[in-house]
């Protein structure tokens, strides 16, 4: 099988893909034929040379870079297909399924899943819909919210309201109101904790708002919970989920849980600092509260028709017990420290057969989609 995968974007989660990728191109069965596309932070697409590969299976500490090589410039084709969607220095590189390892903006948001679907290629993960929607917070909350999923008590602004300083004041007004101190404020479309804060009083809200804004120009403004957070991992294809093709069939794994020694669990502790989090695994639950999350966790992944796979993460407030659905991350992270493939390890599904049935549900759902009709 000729598989393309694909790291680095235009986004605040560049670097982190890079380790993603990495982790994914060393894990990957040797059987299939692997190809590296880097994207820079202009967002041009070059092809990797093979020696970059080879380089990483080698060598644990190796690690990805963008190599800039025009000659190495990678174009898309409309309509392609897998035998010439991508072109590169005079010839069409083989791609029978695309696997993009690229967090965050023009990667998870739907724009790569669509360029795909107009080239004419299967890939992995989410598809348009649900990667658009899960990247937007406001509009995931409104549809879990419409699927009866527990969702914390939120308020949108956006920069139209700011814009609108009266406006802007009477929203903020009612955020504090409403929600009372603290409050978590983050950008509705940024990823890995870009751009969000606590605020503990009037001042940290004004300048917490003021970085968001920085990061999109809608802002989501939460009551702060004092939770313990847990993830489950899930795989699968809501909306065929076909009994006689399992890897289809939707599979959540975990609960696993967080337990951040920051303020809350921000960029540095996922990334930066190697002490910054301690996962549990399972997450230190009784049998009937991880049966619920994990109910939980496959009823959101089906209000969003996600398919492929995704990390759904809840918050259980350390005071009632209950438990809020936090988000769905449609593409999580990959790396050595990453909770996505840990909990599907903890199930027994190792890193390299889970990236087997990732590719394995993309060729199917490809093959699934061509047999329906687009014309009369």
């Amino acid at each position: 099988m000729n598989v393309v995968l694909l790291y680095g974007g235009r986004s605040g989660e560049h670097e982190v893909s890079l380790v993603s990728c990495a982790a994914i191109a060393r894990a990957i069965n040797k059987k299939h034929s692997v190809k590296l596309i880097s994207v820079s932070k202009d967002g041009k697409w070059y092809l990797e040379n093979d020696e970059i590969l080879e380089k990483l299976r080698k060598n644990p500490q190796e690690k990805l870079e963008i190599h800039a090589i025009e000659k190495n410039r990678v174009s898309i084709v409309p309509g392609g297909g897998k035998e010439k969607a991508f072109f590169v220095d005079g010839y069409f590189l083989k791609c029978d399924v695309a696997f993009s390892v690229m967090h965050g903006t023009y990667s998870e948001d739907g724009t790569i899943q669509g360029l795909f679907e107009m080239a004419n290629v299967p890939y992995v993960g989410c598809g348009v819909l649900a990667s658009a929607v899960t990247m937007d917070k406001e509009i995931a909350k409104i549809l879990f919210e419409h699927a009866g999923l527990p969702i914390v008590p939120y308020i949108c602004i956006e920069r139209a309201d700011v814009n609108d300083s009266l406006r802007y004041d009477e929203k903020v007004k009612k955020a504090v109101d409403t929600l009372g101190f603290p409050l978590f404020v983050k950008p509705c479309s940024a990823g890995s904790s870009d751009g969000a804060s606590k605020a503990c009083n009037e001042r940290e809200l004004s300048m917490s708002l003021l970085d968001a804004f920085q990061w999109d120009n809608k802002v989501l403004v939460e009551r702060a919970v004092y939770a313990r957070e847990v993830e489950c991992s899930v795989t699968g294809n809501s909306v065929t989920n076909e009994p006689d093709k399992p890897q289809t069939m939707l599979t959540a794994y975990g609960p696993g849980e967080i337990v951040p020694r920051h303020e809350f669990y921000d960029y540095d502790a996922k990334y930066n600092d190697p002490k910054g989090a301690e996962l549990k695994i399972p997450a230190d639950l009784d049998f009937e509260t991880q049966q619920k999350i994990q109910e939980l966790a496959l009823k959101a992944y089906t209000a969003v028709d996600a398919e492929g796979l995704a990390r759904v993460d809840f918050f259980i407030d350390r005071g009632t017990g209950d438990i809020y659905l936090n988000e769905i991350n449609t593409l999580p992270g990959f790396t050595d420290i990453s909770m996505f493939p840990k909990l599907c390890a903890s199930n027994g599904l190792d890193f390299t057969s889970l990236v087997e049935l990732l590719l394995s549900e993309a060729i199917e759902r490809f093959s699934s989609r061509a047999n329906l009709r687009t014309s009369r």
